[in-house]
């Protein structure tokens, strides 16, 4: 849940709660609002994401057995994206990890906190490790678009030098500002300072919905996890292998065995892409919703991929991030929802680096 104080806030500010606890729908102007996300930059209440904290003298060595990322990388001045996986190496959650000044920080969909919560406290046994829910400890602020380095540089007083690495972290005082790339910036704001720093932020950049992170994220190849998509990839097939969310060299992990065999040994059909869907007059209600099953002529009936996530584009239409096989991607139409559904169109790898990638899954 979303902190009183600052829910008041936001709706004073002219927010329109969400369906969802801690989201917020919009700044009275969707359209708008999507447009300034691709155009200039918005400016967004993270409350719909979650974050556990994790402190104690073990904290790095039991993160370090269990996630798929390095966690000797995360530091104050870096965070990076991974993955907690099964036993079989499926990733339950995916989610940015990072430090402050009391220990480790997980972020990820508030929906999915809880059961990973469980999950991770299940194996903390004698460690001297505390995991705890900490979505109210911070105000967590999104900055996103084309300008969006450029005004958070301004009202914070940084170079925009020091915000052109992804994956770093800058600080200005109290707050700090993870890179997260594609245009995207993420403030963690001690509760004193948040409205001051919002309104600041606001002159500059306009106020928005979750609707116009999810597209900023979605377009930037950003695959967070829901329960509908858990359990159904392998890593690779999310790209962490290339955007740093798989240590390939820190040791073992749960399900690193199969993570480390798809990357040395077995090969990958899979991959993350970039699609569109032409339907101009789209609704939030007409969004395929994560889990959504794709389907090609190739296939002989069987899915040619999944729906990871799906935003309405700021120039009208779906644009969506799903895992598709790779041969169905570059040879076939890929149908939403059935063989009769609509086409994804402008199918493009998730991440340049993932073009062309042959490899097929183990098994």
């Amino acid at each position: 849940m979303m902190n009183p104080d600052w829910h008041d806030f936001l709706l004073a500010q002219g927010a329109v709660p969400g369906p969802v606890p801690g989201s917020i729908t919009a700044f009275g102007d969707p359209a708008g609002e999507r447009t300034a996300a691709s155009a200039s930059a918005v400016l967004c209440d993270l409350s719909h994401l979650g974050v556990l904290g994790f402190s104690g003298d073990d904290a790095q060595v039991f993160l370090q057995g269990q996630l798929t990322c390095d966690v000797r990388e995360v530091t104050l001045a870096a965070s990076r994206p991974g993955a907690l996986c099964t036993p079989k190496g499926r990733a339950l959650a995916t989610f940015r990890l990072w430090q402050d000044g009391t220990g480790y920080r997980m972020q990820l969909p508030a929906a999915r906190l809880e059961a990973v919560r469980k999950r991770l406290s299940m194996y903390v046994l004698r460690s001297k490790v505390k995991v705890s829910d900490c979505s109210d400890d911070t105000v967590r602020l999104g900055v996103a678009g084309p300008q969006a380095a450029l005004r958070v540089a301004e009202v914070l007083g940084l170079a925009e030098d020091a915000l052109s690495v992804a994956g770093s972290i800058a600080s200005a005082g109290a707050v700090q500002v993870l890179c997260l790339g594609g245009m995207r910036f993420e403030l963690v704001v001690p509760g004193a300072g948040s409205e001051r720093l919002w309104g600041a932020l606001a002159q500059t950049a306009r106020p928005a919905g979750e609707p116009a992170w999810r597209w900023a994220s979605l377009v930037a190849g950003d695959a967070l996890l829901h329960e509908a998509t858990q359990d159904q990839f392998v890593p690779q097939m999310l790209d962490l292998d290339l955007t740093g969310g798989i240590g390939f060299s820190k040791g073992c992990y749960t399900g690193q065995e199969i993570v480390a065999r798809t990357q040395y040994l077995g090969r990958l059909k899979q991959r993350l892409y970039l699609g569109h869907l032409d339907q101009p007059l789209a609704t939030e209600a007409d969004l395929p919703a994560p889990g959504t099953a794709l389907y090609s002529r190739d296939m002989d009936g069987q899915s040619s991929g999944m729906v990871v996530e799906s935003a309405l584009a700021p120039a009208g239409g779906i644009d969506l991030l799903a895992v598709v096989r790779i041969e169905s991607a570059a040879a076939c139409p890929v149908h939403v929802g059935s063989l009769d559904g609509p086409v994804l169109e402008a199918l493009a790898p998730a991440h340049p680096a993932s073009a062309g990638d042959s490899r097929d899954e183990p098994g």
